[in-house]
């Protein structure tokens, strides 16, 4: 998560995705996320996690990701999922 925070403020250029794991050491998926889009206001978010999208929805008191993938997941998976969010970003 630091480290994600630095990149991005940082980084010169367009981020179009910020693909996170919900649940992280020092900071959680969903906050960093926030944060980030607060500054990059288009960018699309994937959150990603080892948990069921049900489990999440109880950890995060009944708030669903929007853009959400459960771990494992093939290339193709991921890949529509991307693109998913991409084309969200940009509707």
């Amino acid at each position: 998560g630091a480290e994600a925070r630095i990149l991005a403020d940082e980084h010169q250029g367009t981020i179009d995705v910020l693909m996170t794991d919900i649940v992280m050491p020092d900071v959680n998926g969903r906050e960093l996320a926030s944060e980030i889009v607060a500054r990059r206001p288009s960018l699309g978010v994937l959150y990603v996690s080892g948990y069921t999208e049900h489990d999440l929805i109880e950890l995060h008191a009944g708030k669903q990701p929007s853009h959400f993938i459960s771990k494992p997941f093939s290339m193709q998976i991921l890949a529509r999922k991307l693109r998913e969010v991409l084309n969200s970003t940009r509707a």
